[in-house]
């Protein structure tokens, strides 16, 4: 399998659709590897998704050649290609702000460690929180945050405050420069245009889900 992903004149043209679909792609491959499967057609992995054999093929070919016409591609392959694209093949270190009942759960999520993702400080304004440990990460004061991110390496942060704190950590975590954000907080957030922030707000996925109930769409 050959891959020319270098080819890719900015990657900034690629949509975040098309990011969450190569997402999607990799825990797939991961479970065929696991079934066994060492080549799939993008028939097959249409079958195993809501994508088009040819959203598939389409969403590969920005970023290279892979597979063979007529054969498919090779999952361990594929896999390892998809997982460089997303720069998951590297562990990233991560910065969480707020340890209440959110972060204390995101500190225990061992999924982030499986997919490289791994938190190694965490951060509160509740000086009863200081020094405690959760999961072997020690809590602490907000304050130390600029100097923890450089002295370890963090590329990500992660927001897990009450709605009225948000903005004021975003702007920590960017004095601390950190460039790439996820925010759980309910808070529309003002961002510099250099930073890559990323929004999870589990009302709006369920306000999605009580529209189709309803309207009864299928």
């Amino acid at each position: 399998m050959r891959s020319n992903a270098s080819l890719i004149l900015n990657y900034e043209n690629i949509s975040q659709a098309t990011i969450n679909r190569l997402s999607l792609y990799s825990r797939l491959l991961s479970t065929l590897a696991l079934e066994g499967v060492t080549v799939v057609s993008s028939k097959e992995l249409s079958g195993r998704t809501d994508f088009t054999a040819t959203q598939i093929r389409r969403d590969l070919a920005y970023f290279g050649q892979f597979g063979k016409r007529g054969i498919g591609y090779e999952v361990a392959a594929l896999k390892q290609a998809v997982d460089t694209i997303l720069g998951v093949h590297v562990p990233r270190k991560v910065a969480l702000i707020g340890v209440g009942n959110l972060g204390s759960a995101l500190l225990g999520y061992r999924v982030l460690r499986e997919h490289n993702f791994e938190i190694v400080a965490a951060f509160d304004n509740d000086s009863s929180k200081w020094d405690r440990i959760i999961n072997n990460v020690v809590i602490q004061n907000i304050a130390e945050l600029a100097e923890t991110v450089q002295s370890k390496q963090i590329e990500i942060g992660i927001i897990a405050v009450p709605l009225y704190a948000a903005q004021s950590v975003l702007d920590c975590l960017v004095a601390a420069e950190i460039k790439a954000i996820l925010n759980f907080a309910p808070a529309h957030l003002t961002v510099p245009r250099h930073i890559k922030l990323r929004n999870v707000d589990l009302s709006i996925e369920l306000e999605g889900l009580s529209y189709f109930l309803q309207h009864q769409v299928p």
